[in-house]
């Protein structure tokens, strides 16, 4: 029997266990026949959110695909986007950022002010993605991410299905348990449209001015607002509200 409308922490609870053991399209699958309501899926179109975009499209199950689209993207990035479109038959929204805060934000720290400070770069992914996804998800009862735990130490321990307390909402990694190379297998195999920075060494692809290439033995996200101390930084989607990523509940 599906769960109840309303999503809840033991509704979470339930799907993370059952997420262990299935392959990532049952995974979905099994998201869309237990919890009702609107799913949406969020994409980057980095290497993870393609595979996802094969598995959900090869599924036929029903999922809204949305990209946050912060008027600073890579050439490249637009590119596989109109790409992944044309072979999969589907439509992928943009959530745009509102022009006022644009406005405001580049009016108050610079057109690249976010190379400033901590606070500045967070200001900046506020506006140009944290605001447009309120928007995104206004109304989803589930968000599925391409998150995986070798991406990063902070990542390693979150869950399968987790509860976001903030937004009200399931929240659903399929692809926690891959690796990097699996995934890239994948894509080889399968011939899923991919960003061509990845063979340029930018395994981890944001906005263009905070994203470089990585160096040889540096982990999968280094290139990421990498003027910043400390490494492994995150822009703010996928944390609590007291700026956590949400982990592994303890045994």
């Amino acid at each position: 029997m599906p769960f109840p409308l309303q999503p809840d922490p033991s509704i979470a609870a339930r799907l993370n266990d059952a997420f262990r053991d299935p392959a990532p399209a049952q995974r979905l699958k099994l998201l869309r026949r237990e919890v009702p309501g609107r799913m949406v899926f969020t994409t980057s179109f980095g290497i993870e959110d393609q595979v996802l975009t094969h598995l959900i499209a090869a599924s036929g199950i029903d999922v809204e695909f949305a990209t946050l689209d912060t008027g600073r993207l890579f050439p490249e990035t637009y590119k596989v986007w109109a790409e992944t479109e044309k072979h999969y038959g589907i439509p992928i929204r943009p959530y745009y950022p509102e022009a006022t805060s644009v406005e405001n934000l580049i009016a108050a720290q610079g057109i690249d002010g976010f190379y400033s400070s901590v606070e500045a770069r967070k200001a900046c992914c506020g506006v140009r993605k944290l605001q447009p996804l309120v928007r995104a998800l206004n109304g989803a009862s589930v968000w599925i991410t391409g998150l995986r735990a070798d991406q990063s130490s902070h990542r390693r321990d979150m869950d399968f299905v987790s509860f976001d307390a903030e937004r009200g909402l399931i929240k659903a990694n399929p692809l926690l348990d891959w690796t990097r190379d699996y995934i890239a297998a994948f894509v080889a195999a399968h011939g899923v449209p991919h960003n061509a920075l990845h063979a340029q060494g930018f395994l981890s692809i944001g906005c263009a001015p905070c994203t470089r290439a990585i160096r040889p033995g540096e982990p999968e996200r280094a290139g990421r607002w990498w003027w910043e101390q400390g490494g492994e930084a995150e822009c703010g989607l996928h944390v609590d509200e007291d700026g956590r990523l949400v982990r592994k509940k303890a045994a």
